[in-house]
């Protein structure tokens, strides 16, 4: 007989050691389910191909948009970044979300930092 259990969510970010460093801890379909620590402003870019879905778990994240607007989320809150839509994340204090994003999906779209991460990265040890 076979164990099966749940993936812990908390346990699963008490292992991610730096920030901006998604880790995918599943996958549901064409879709990898990641777990992150964000702290300060990463980059405005967007996903030309792909949506984005940003759960909060802890902290509060802002979003910014076009033309000046902003999303801001608290714990159990989620918003979905359009495919196509130049976004940029800022956590003033640290946040720990989820994300999930279609398996093809680049960190940072088409603009690469210093904080990018490549995707054979963020995959690691999972498959």
């Amino acid at each position: 007989m076979t164990l099966l259990h749940g993936i812990d969510v908390a346990a699963e970010l008490r292992q991610v050691t730096a920030h901006w460093t998604p880790r995918v801890v599943g996958r549901v379909n064409d879709q990898y389910i990641k777990v992150a620590r964000l702290l300060g402003e990463l980059v405005w870019h967007a996903h030309d191909a792909e949506d984005e879905m940003f759960l909060v778990v802890s902290g509060r994240l802002r979003i910014q948009l076009p033309d000046d607007e902003e999303v801001v989320l608290t714990p159990g809150q989620f918003y979905v970044v359009p495919r196509g839509v130049q976004h940029n994340p800022i956590a003033e204090e640290e946040v720990e979300i989820v994300l999930i994003e279609t398996v093809t999906t680049a960190h940072t779209g088409d603009v690469i930092t210093e904080r990018t991460v490549p995707l054979d990265t963020q995959v690691g040890d999972f498959r």
